[in-house]
């Protein structure tokens, strides 16, 4: 009578810790592409920033990720100071921004603050994907990001 409640007991906690996991991973996921697409950007690499970027294919967005690999080229390593996500720990489908502030190593004078479009999609329980959409231009060190 013992053994099938421990059974069961055992089998509810691993599917529980499954799906924690996977939901925390989310965000795992989310500050890696967001660092490189924010890699790429210090390279000066408009190419690979396009490619870290779903549906950037209008003329706007095109100019923008290209100004920005031009403004922002640093020849240092990249390193993020801050950074804060409006779509972490989301349970299903989210679009929101996520703030990062940044500098290139040993160059803290040189910080800056962006914003990186987030769309989580799908729900934890059936798995979610991460995908970038937009990287914004520099703003104040104090600003917010759009909501």
């Amino acid at each position: 009578m013992k053994r099938p409640l421990i059974i069961l007991g055992v089998l509810v906690f691993l599917g529980v810790s499954f799906i924690v996991a996977r939901w925390i991973n989310n965000d795992t996921v989310e500050r890696a592409k967001v660092v490189e697409l924010l890699r790429a950007q210090a390279r000066g690499d408009a190419d690979a920033m396009l490619r870290r970027l779903e549906g950037c294919a209008d003329a706007a967005c095109v100019a923008l990720v290209h100004a920005n690999a031009r403004r922002l080229r640093r020849d240092a390593e990249l390193k993020i100071a801050l950074y804060q996500s409006q779509a972490a720990h989301a349970l299903r489908s989210r679009t929101k921004f996520t703030r990062v502030v940044w500098f290139p190593a040993g160059r803290e004078a040189e910080t800056t603050v962006q914003c990186v479009l987030v769309r989580r999609q799908g729900n934890v329980l059936t798995g979610m994907t991460v995908s970038l959409l937009r990287v914004t231009a520099p703003i104040g060190r104090e600003s917010s990001c759009p909501s």
